[in-house]
């Protein structure tokens, strides 16, 4: 364990145009913690890990770090003449330049040189890195040529192979943001007991709540809270979900009964002032100086109870984005595809068909065909072999998609956005550029469902989703009258539509993997919402 290892906040801000994002946040993360950051789209999860990563400017407050540090982003830039080689010569630079300085102390032979270096080569496990590379590579299917062009990869073969590379330099301090996207089973079994193992510190912002639930120590989430603070919590996910819905509850409760007990204080003030200016009068006799005062001071003790209690009374909760599906209208037969070959990316060796309601898991390791299966039913890839009929509209979500105007605001694009519970307030007027990754999902959701298909495909739809918005799109794929096909490594969400009929592709030879996006274009890039 390398006990000097830790990260500490305090006072952590930051905020944009519309105000702060990350608001006031002190925490402190030792060696051996795993914190998860959590909370619903646009609430400033990447932002916080950036702060972080010491790659942004805080507004306030200050980030104090003890150790190395490798950040894992969501969406990772490459330049266009990079290699695969090139990304792993970067991850070892450390560990060779170690035993590099190792070897030129000790011929000729210099004590305290060498001893410095050997402390540094024993500490970051030099001699170690190059297996621990190889090891990485190939567990999340990512042991490319070296000589091969990231520009010439998938989105999500880049991604698993810069994951590798990151996860073999060992760092003290691991960022990772959302990091189960492109993983398969065999893929996410590794980095979770990666995670499990580290010695030093990892913070990680994920949907995936099997990840939640077997890697963290602690959560922290980043939606409102009744005292306005963000607070930590210890185990995982499951218990804090029961723990949140129990915290909304009172925070719902303990409102209703402010506000009903504010509306009847102030009615006392407001009455017994009446009396006292325009009616009451102390009857003739003894003690009218008395009653008189009596009647005021009453009057005073009201009002500083409603003093007391508007100074303490909690805001109102403010109303979460819930997703209300539209109805989607469909009857019999949808879907017909006889088996179906792209060569070297798929090979569907038995016909599908789908009916309205009737729901498909497809499911196979990273390289499989999904994707192009997907696109294959959608119309967007041709098969060499085989032939695809359907009925009505059909609309797939991909895994990764671009907006063709980035610069046209998310009601422009859709404006059935709010009505869905996807997107809202200020949200709306924003343009798409300044949407962060899972509010352009959410966008991206919103549209595909405004068209009013018949047929969804679905290809990892929890990427970059909230866990909430998971939640809630699970239960609406349940309960939708169109057909459904979906393909997914997320273990909660498999687990969920078990009972569902499934097709398991197997892996063709991964030596011809091409990107999938590359032949079809931007998927989604000219969408527009159905009026």
């Amino acid at each position: 364990m390398r006990s000097h290892v830790h990260l500490t906040t305090q006072d952590l801000t930051k905020g944009y145009e519309a105000g702060p994002v990350v608001d006031g946040i002190s925490l402190k993360v030792s060696a051996g913690h795993r914190l998860g950051i959590i909370g619903e789209n646009g609430r400033g999860k990447t932002t916080l890990l950036r702060l972080l990563a010491d790659d942004l400017v805080p507004d306030q407050g200050t980030v104090t770090r003890h150790g190395s540090l490798s950040l894992v982003r969501q969406e990772m830039p490459f330049h266009e003449s990079e290699t695969v080689g090139d990304l792993l010569s970067e991850a070892l630079r450390e560990s060779r330049t170690a035993l590099s300085e190792l070897d030129s102390a000790a011929e000729p032979f210099d004590e305290q040189r060498y001893e410095k270096a050997l402390a540094h080569a024993e500490d970051i496990e030099a001699w170690d890195a190059e297996r621990r590379a190889d090891i990485a590579l190939k567990a999340l299917d990512a042991d490319h040529p070296k000589s091969k062009r990231l520009s010439e990869l998938s989105v999500g073969q880049r991604y698993r192979v810069r994951l590798a590379c990151l996860l073999a330099e060992r760092a003290d301090v691991l960022l990772l943001d959302e990091p189960t996207n492109h993983l398969d089973e065999h893929a996410l079994n590794f980095l979770t007991e990666r995670l499990q193992q580290h010695h030093g510190v990892v913070v990680l912002v994920s949907h995936d709540r099997t990840l939640l639930d077997e890697v963290c120590t602690q959560l922290l989430d980043l939606d409102p809270t009744p005292d306005g603070e963000v607070h930590l919590h210890g185990g995982g996910y499951r218990a804090f979900k029961e723990a949140k819905r129990a915290e909304r509850q009172r925070w719902e409760q303990r409102f209703a009964q402010e506000e009903a007990e504010h509306d009847s204080l102030a009615d006392k003030v407001e009455r017994a002032q009446s009396r006292l200016k325009d009616a009451w009068r102390p009857p003739k006799g003894a003690f009218k100086h008395k009653r008189s005062t009596r009647a005021a001071n009453k009057m005073r003790n009201v009002a500083r109870r409603l003093e007391e209690l508007d100074d303490q009374r909690v805001d109102a909760p403010p109303p979460p984005l819930r997703f209300t599906p539209p109805e989607l209208e469909a009857s019999g037969d949808l879907l017909h595809a006889t088996p179906l070959v792209v060569p070297e990316r798929l090979n569907l060796t038995e016909p599908i068909s789908l009916s309205a309601g009737e729901k498909l898991l497809i499911t196979g390791p990273n390289g499989a065909g999904k994707s192009t299966l997907l696109n294959v039913l959608a119309g967007r890839i041709a098969p060499a072999h085989g032939t695809v009929h359907h009925v009505g509209r059909v609309a797939l979500l991909a895994q990764e998609s671009v907006f063709e105007n980035e610069d046209a605001t998310a009601r422009q694009l859709c404006s059935r956005a709010e009505e869905l519970g996807l997107l809202g307030g200020k949200d709306l007027a924003r343009p798409v550029s300044r949407l962060s990754t899972g509010q352009r999902r959410r966008l991206e959701l919103a549209v595909l469902l405004s068209s009013g298909p018949h047929v969804l495909l679905l290809d990892e739809p929890t990427n970059h989703l909230s866990i909430a918005l998971v939640d809630e799109l699970t239960e609406a794929l349940h309960q939708t009258r169109a057909a459904v096909a979906v393909a997914t490594h997320d273990r909660q969400m498999r687990t969920d539509f078990g009972a569902w009929r499934s097709v398991t592709l197997d892996s063709p030879s991964r030596s011809h993997e091409s990107s999938v996006a590359s032949e079809v274009g931007p998927l989604l890039s000219t969408g527009r919402c159905a009026r």
